[in-house]
């Protein structure tokens, strides 16, 4: 069976029984033998087009060219355009006329054996023979799935014409039959002819067009062609299971064309994309392609950022949140984020350990190569302002104690004892202003960032690497410019006298928290200046808690991931207590400092971010009940008021028991901090400092937001960890967990002492808070943050 297409000139002849070239000999007929079939209602005569000669045919005298057979036809399609032009007006039919509608919407009746076409559902449209009445008006019906069931009238969308009594045996092979000799092409030409007079047309009288007969077959293809058409022809009126079809207008038609044109480019795009992801996935994981490689492509490149904003919930827009979708949908894939996130794992571009808060929360990591450049022309060009100011305490010897991953070095401690016996005690600070200015595009690229941001994973500082390590970071046996608070303290601890200068210092010695304490239990001669400094440290904490302050001290977890990108990194995990000797040191050398600018900045009248926290007449003595550390701290902390910010004078920090406090000491890794040093320092000047208060709480405001967003962003990632290295712990590993509070009957918080993590189990009867119990880890999954314990009874 044949079918000819004529558009835009040319023609393509297409057979349902043999592909296009392949057979020697052709015969380009309708579903009827002869020349010309006439339709009885419309009065149109289509060709039938025949030639026995070889097609094409290779090494003989009889071949043809496409060209010539093409021009046959096309002449042969004018000549019979023009003939019906001239019997158009008497035989064709307008549709505006009522009667022709009405007659062409009568009804078959339902019977037994007839075959019809309804709806199932939504979705699907099936095949099926008439069994027998069900009840008043349904029928049951015999699918082309060999189900039986009952049908409303109204879902029956088509009875195929000319069918008695059906054999339901027949249904798929007359199916297949139907599928076979679709061609959208045909309806072209109908449409062409229907269009210059107006007409409408049912499925029988398309069968007749374009078919040259009315048989059952013929007239379900056409049936199929029309309902499934949204380009040519649209509904002009249904009842029941008939409708009447009328062609659109030509500018319609175009603009449906190029919709459908655009739709099929789509699809054929989306397919390439998908054989990409095909192909990426099924490669081994050292061949996976790079992610740059998705990158290169704009159109692959928002295929894969559409899926990768679908993992962690951020489309930009409707279109991006469909085109995840669709892909999804192509790969068999459930439409969730959790799809889009494997999917992008199993293709290599995510590893597998991706830190989805970090692309969530939109937290910046690298710099651009217009801030690098800024920075890197400070280093060569920037001169120090303050280098005829600057007190040199290169004399001192000095310690600077921070974790031992810490890239950058804030904050270094020195201590010297008067002739009365009183110590004095150096706070030195890094200087970042020795570079920076404010306003400047590298202030206001920190500004936007706010904080460095400290991950398991990695660091991403507030300032480019090269500037923050090589120039404002205190470095060990160099000298180095730096703020320095000198304090002198009285017999119990309070302060007896304070400056604030610049100065230029070379660091003695980089400790760890582990190696300082070290020092300090050896008590060694030499070290006589450290021993001074925990002397110092002493004194303040009694003497803050003789002023209220409350000790919060608790664990404190460092983890260090190594090759984060594989997929089992090596953890390497810390449980730090806060009452450690060093580290309570250097808390309260940070807290002394805090509370002298504080005090520089009121009797200068500077604008600063002083903090303060009320206490909330909070009775410590209600708490002795319970043990003193993480147990204590974590029931204070429940029940104190939140931390306040004022930037005209101070306001009393009743938690840690001074009249007031300013954050100073990490100028590199804090934006508030550097604010407070470029007022500072503009005093130290004698300039007016560049802010008012009324700006600084502005710019704190928004600094604040992203700190916030990075303080999230770090806590999720260290439970992630936490729970990813306890997902590898032998299972039958036993932990110590402290009790903190019962949540629920017997479900209680619980403190994870070896790996400093809050989780949750049912604990058994008789235990309490404080308490400490055993406990295995039944279920770890990090990417659902899911952390199952139970309680191991002791004998």
């Amino acid at each position: 069976m044949m079918a000819v297409r004529a558009v835009d000139g040319g023609s393509l002849f297409h057979s349902a029984a043999s592909p296009l070239l392949l057979k020697s000999c052709y015969r380009f007929r309708h579903f009827s033998s002869l020349p010309f079939r006439r339709n009885s209602e419309l009065g149109h005569r289509f060709p039938v087009l025949c030639y026995e000669n070889q097609f094409l045919g290779y090494g003989s005298g009889c071949s043809r060219s496409a060209h010539s057979l093409v021009d046959c036809v096309m002449e042969e399609l004018a000549d019979w355009r023009r003939r019906r032009r001239v019997r158009a007006n008497v035989k064709m039919r307008l549709t505006s006329s009522s009667k022709l509608l009405e007659d062409k919407l009568v009804n078959r009746e339902i019977k037994k054996g007839l075959l019809l076409e309804f709806k199932k559902d939504s979705d699907r449209i099936l095949l099926g023979v008439a069994q027998r009445p069900d009840g008043k008006k349904n029928w049951m019906v015999y699918d082309q799935n060999g189900v039986t069931s009952s049908i409303k009238p109204q879902q029956i969308t088509y009875i195929i014409p000319g069918i008695e009594n059906f054999d339901q045996t027949e249904i798929s092979k007359f199916i297949q039959k139907a599928q076979e000799n679709l061609d959208p092409a045909l309806l072209e030409i109908a449409w062409v002819e229907l269009l210059e007079k107006n007409a409408s047309v049912t499925a029988e009288e398309l069968a007749e067009m374009v078919f040259g007969s009315t048989e059952p077959l013929e007239s379900y293809c056409a049936h199929l062609l029309l309902s499934k058409d949204e380009i040519y022809f649209t509904v002009l009126e249904t009842k029941s299971s008939r409708s009447i079809y009328g062609p659109r207008p030509t500018g319609q038609v175009e603009k449906l064309l190029c919709k459908k044109l655009a739709k099929e480019a789509a699809e054929k795009e989306l397919q390439d994309f998908v054989h990409l992801l095909v192909s990426a996935k099924a490669k081994p994981a050292h061949a996976k392609p790079p992610k740059s490689s998705w990158m290169v492509d704009e159109k692959i490149r928002y295929k894969i950022e559409s899926l990768e904003a679908y993992a962690i919930d951020a489309c930009k827009s409707d279109e991006q949140r469909k085109t995840a979708g669709l892909i999804l949908k192509a790969m068999g894939l459930a439409k969730i984020a959790s799809s889009a996130l494997n999917l992008l794992i199993n293709i290599g571009y995510f590893p597998v350990h991706v830190n989805l808060d970090l692309l969530k929360l939109n937290i910046l990591t690298d710099h651009s190569d217009e801030i690098i450049a800024a920075a890197e022309s400070l280093l060569s060009e920037s001169s120090d302002l303050d280098e005829m100011n600057r007190k040199d305490l290169t004399h001192l010897k000095v310690y600077a104690i921070d974790v031992d991953e810490a890239d950058e070095l804030d904050d270094a401690l020195s201590a010297t004892r008067l002739q009365d016996g009183r110590i004095r005690v150096w706070i030195h600070v890094a200087d970042p202003t020795r570079y920076v200015e404010p306003g400047s595009i590298v202030d206001r690229e920190a500004m936007r960032r706010g904080t460095s941001v400290f991950l398991p994973t990695g660091t991403y500082p507030m300032f480019p690497e090269k500037l923050a390590m090589e120039g404002m970071s205190l470095k060990q046996g160099e000298l180095c410019n730096a703020v320095s608070v000198s304090v002198v303290l009285h017999s119990d601890g309070s302060i007896a006298e304070y400056s604030v200068q610049n100065s230029i210092i070379k660091p003695t010695y980089m400790l760890t928290y582990e190696s300082a304490t070290e020092l300090l239990h050896l008590n060694l001669e030499e070290e006589a200046e450290l021993k001074m400094l925990s002397e110092a440290a002493a004194l303040r904490l009694k003497w803050r808690r003789q002023q209220g302050a409350i000790d919060t001290s608790t664990l404190e977890t460092r983890i260090k991931v190594v090759n984060p990108e594989d997929p089992e990194p090596s953890i390497n995990l810390y449980v730090e207590n806060q009452a450690d000797p060093a580290m309570r040191l250097v808390s309260e050398m940070m807290i002394l400092c805090g509370e002298v600018v504080a005090t520089f900045g009121s009797g200068n009248n500077l604008p600063l971010p002083y903090r303060g926290q009320p206490q909330s007449n909070i009775d410590v003595s209600a708490f002795s009940h319970l043990p003193e550390g993480p147990v204590r701290s974590y029931a204070i902390v429940r029940i104190m008021r939140a931390a306040e910010i004022d930037f005209r004078k101070p306001i009393c920090h009743g938690v840690l028991g001074i009249p007031g406090y300013v954050q100073f000491t990490s100028p590199i890794r804090r934006y508030l901090d550097l604010l407070a040093h470029y007022q500072v320092k503009a005093f130290l000047r004698g300039e007016s400092p560049p802010f008012s208060a009324g700006l600084l709480e502005g710019m704190a405001s928004l600094v604040n937001m992203q700190v916030r967003a990075v303080r999230r962003l770090s806590s999720s990632s260290l439970r992630y960890w936490i729970i990813e290295f306890l997902r590898r712990q032998p299972r039958e590993k036993k932990y110590r967990a402290l009790i903190l509070k019962f949540i629920k009957d017997r479900i209680a918080a619980l403190l994870l002492v070896e790996v400093g993590l809050q989780a949750s189990a049912w604990v058994s009867v008789g235990t309490q808070v404080g308490d400490e119990v055993e406990v295995k880890v039944e279920e770890a999954h990090p990417r659902d943050d899911v952390l199952f314990l139970k309680e191991v009874i002791r004998n």
